[in-house]
């Protein structure tokens, strides 16, 4: 087969879409080595999400790289989704992104991304499912932008969420359906939780997640919510939705909260982290009275500070018992 030159292989890129991709995640000329593959997915976890990069200091050394390529595939999928500002645009890209995946299973790929899953999925026996599935929700944003009840809410959740923490336990090593039951409820709550931190934001894009059924039983539409961040202030129906969403998504928490038990102690404080993170949320919610039109809650430096202090007590505390017992 003759060899490609540089701007032939230029050219083809062009023809597949890729030079639509923002410059950072474009399809590279060459494959990359697994090294530097796997450096890239380190580095796009580490710049993009700080408390993925805070939690990572917990997962075992041989894990990280798995989680890394993980974490790279989920944000690249995002942005592609939520950040490209244009609805047909993302589609293609999105289904570009979609074909490139079936290429990491055929043992063909080059993004640099997918060179580094593609030895997670093998060392890990990683299914392609999840993986997909997350590209179904993606797709949905650009053309559902409301949701008529909890349960339409939730069938979301299943490809925007829930196939996150089964990735995650599949590259722990574990394949037990009821471990991947408690964690869809985790992992649903936490997308529950950053829908209702985020109502002011999803709103300027022309989304609400908040069930349509729920806003008419608490006498709640579209332009209470427009008028409440509009003046800053909710109004007492709106605050008494969000309690009822509050609530549900504190249940849901508790609900997978077994899951800790059930795993090893090193993932363990991993889930720990996050969950708490997304139950800090909430309580950010509760101390603003439920009123997260006048602003965006978030969680204090302090309760931060607390979570990590937590975490970090929780990976050292047994090496000192050790270290004390060998003493």
């Amino acid at each position: 087969m003759p060899v490609q030159s540089e701007e032939q292989s230029q050219q083809a890129l062009a023809t597949k879409g890729w030079t639509r991709l923002p410059a950072e995640y474009r399809m590279p000329s060459q494959k990359p080595s697994l090294h530097e593959a796997r450096d890239y997915c380190r580095k796009l976890a580490a710049s993009h999400y700080e408390n993925f990069h805070v939690a990572s200091w917990f997962l075992p050394e041989r894990l990280r790289p798995h989680f890394h390529s993980i974490y790279a595939y989920c944000r690249i999928s995002d942005d592609l989704g939520d950040e490209v500002g244009n609805h047909e645009q993302s589609l293609a890209l999105l289904e570009l992104w979609e074909e490139e995946l079936n290429a990491c299973y055929r043992g063909e790929t080059r993004h640099p991304v997918f060179v580094a899953l593609a030895e997670t999925i093998k060392a890990c026996d990683i299914p392609k499912q999840p993986f997909a599935d997350l590209l179904i929700a993606f797709r949905q944003d650009q053309t559902v932008t409301r949701f008529e009840t909890m349960q339409d809410v939730m069938a979301y959740c299943k490809y925007s969420a829930n196939p996150v923490g089964r990735l995650v336990l599949y590259a722990s090593g574990y394949r037990d359906e009821e471990m991947f039951r408690l964690s869809d409820f985790t992992c649903s709550a936490l997308q529950l939780a950053n829908f209702w931190q985020d109502v002011r934001v999803d709103f300027a894009k022309d989304r609400i997640y908040l069930p349509l059924e729920d806003m008419r039983r608490f006498k709640v539409d579209e332009p209470v919510i427009e008028s409440g961040i509009a003046s800053g202030r909710a109004n007492a129906e709106f605050c008494q939705l969000m309690k009822s969403e509050v609530d549900l998504t504190h249940r849901m928490f508790e609900q997978g909260l077994p899951l800790l038990q059930r795993v090893d102690r090193e993932l363990a404080l991993d889930l720990d982290l996050f969950t708490r993170g997304g139950i800090e949320i909430l309580r950010a919610i509760e101390r603003q009275h439920y009123d997260v039109l006048a602003s965006r809650p978030s969680i204090t430096k302090g309760a931060k500070m607390a979570l990590a202090a937590r975490a970090v007590s929780g990976k050292l505390l047994p090496w000192f018992r050790l270290r004390r017992g060998a003493a």
